[in-house]
């Protein structure tokens, strides 16, 4: 085989593709799939643990040191329980709706750059006289794949809740639809304006950008400050809602839907939605250290040992470090935030998160026409704060209305019956 893999933007298969490049390729693959497998059975523990401690708890202690055990031996008991498949059920879609969550974790994971040389080699690492990126693939349309792959993540909850044939899982896989179509666009939206910053889809390319010199010499050119920290605010949040995580678990609320749309999985089909849910959480963080905290970009402190270069190691120590903060604070916001309303949950995504991405995208937008056409960035800055001001002052205005509504029962508006009446 010859020739540029275009959907593969990677320089090892530039060229003439052999049994070397398919070798590491497949390397790359089982490595990916390994840690993520590995990585989730470390952070089942390390949730576990961590809210054990904040809550003053023990959490595990008995299979292995420290407990860390706990999840193989779960997931050998899940693994030998008996499988129940519902009478009512659609025996096909409720079987494929588990890896129908599962695979697009894995999928949006393969274009997360996880090392490299970034400070002077661009990420490159050569290994077998074969130049390539530590990543399993690199698309030039990566991020969009990562758009993609969490847009069909929500069919396998909404098809596990439909084919369950039981009216709470029901439930649960319509408050999925709906909660994806709500930070959906969201999070898009904060995917642009870093899209827009960088000039580009590629993740590698996100990473080169922001390894670029900082500011003033010890401030990085991280995507979170470039972009002046409302799109990964915006992302974050959305990310979380789009995981199903506290306070976002809506889908699930056991006080109100059992277990949601699981409620009538059993044995390894409901690990396997454990399983998704834990490799989606890590899938997410990676996706954001990638987007707006640098990736594996991070100084190299030791370049080599006994001759042997070891500068791209220092890029996978960066990007761990950086996914483990990133994994804590979903730990703690887990341990300390009450879960959201239905309302709350509709209100924060389209009347607050969706306008606020909006008006900063189309203010990095205009930045950056500024600076083409040469016109003064305090002036941009200034007009912009100015419409900002009147939109939101205009979408407050729409709201309170809406709440008030003259054809609103006392139900709906939340006021008073005689106040109601005395508005119309």
């Amino acid at each position: 085989m010859s020739g540029h893999l275009v959907l593969a933007a990677d320089p090892m298969l530039a060229g003439d593709i052999g049994l070397v490049e398919v070798a590491l390729t497949l390397a790359k693959v089982v490595v990916a799939f390994a840690f993520l497998l590995v990585a989730v059975m470390l952070m089942i523990w390390f949730e576990r643990k961590l809210l054990g401690g904040m809550h003053q708890r023990f959490g595990p202690t008995i299979a292995g040191p420290f407990g860390v055990l706990q999840t193989l031996a779960d997931g050998i008991k899940l693994f030998f329980k008996e499988d129940l498949v519902p009478d009512r059920s659609d025996r096909f879609v409720f079987k494929l709706a588990p890896y129908l969550s599962l695979i697009p974790a894995f999928l949006a994971f393969a274009i997360v750059p996880l090392g490299g040389d970034f400070n002077s080699r661009g990420g490159e690492v050569e290994w077998w006289d074969r130049v390539t990126y530590l990543q399993v693939a690199d698309p030039p349309v990566g991020i969009l794949l990562f758009l993609a792959m969490s847009s069909v993540a929500v069919y396998g909850v909404m098809l596990a809740g439909w084919s369950s044939g039981s009216k709470y899982p029901l439930l649960g896989s319509v408050r999925a639809s709906a909660q994806m179509v709500s930070y959906e666009a969201a999070l898009g939206l904060a995917v642009a304006s870093v899209v827009l910053i960088t000039g580009g889809l590629s993740t590698h390319d996100m990473v080169v950008a922001q390894a670029a010199e900082g500011y003033f010499g010890i401030v990085p050119r991280w995507n979170i400050i470039v972009t002046g920290l409302v799109p990964f605010i915006v992302f974050a949040i959305s990310g979380t809602a789009e995981l199903n995580r506290p306070p976002f678990d809506l889908v699930e609320a056991e006080q109100e839907l059992v277990g949601g749309f699981h409620t009538e999985y059993s044995s390894i089909r409901f690990a396997l939605f454990f399983l998704a849910e834990f490799m989606n959480t890590i899938t997410m963080s990676a996706i954001i250290v990638t987007l707006f905290l640098g990736g594996p970009a991070g100084p190299a402190l030791v370049s080599e040992i006994g001759g042997v270069g070891i500068a791209w190691a220092w890029g996978v120590v960066w990007f761990f470090l950086k996914l483990f903060v990133l994994l804590f604070c979903f730990v703690w916001m887990r341990a300390t935030l009450p879960r959201f309303r239905y309302d709350q949950l509709m209100n924060l995504g389209w009347k607050l998160l969706i306008p606020v991405a909006l008006g900063w995208f189309l203010f990095l937008a205009a930045l950056e026409v500024g600076r083409d056409r040469d016109w003064s960035t305090l002036a941009v800055t200034v007009v912009a704060l100015a419409v900002f001001a009147a939109a939101g002052l205009l979408l407050a205005r729409a709201v309170r209305s809406g709440r008030s509504h003259p054809g609103g029962t006392a139900e709906q508006t939340g006021e008073p019956a005689g106040q109601v009446e005395e508005n119309v």
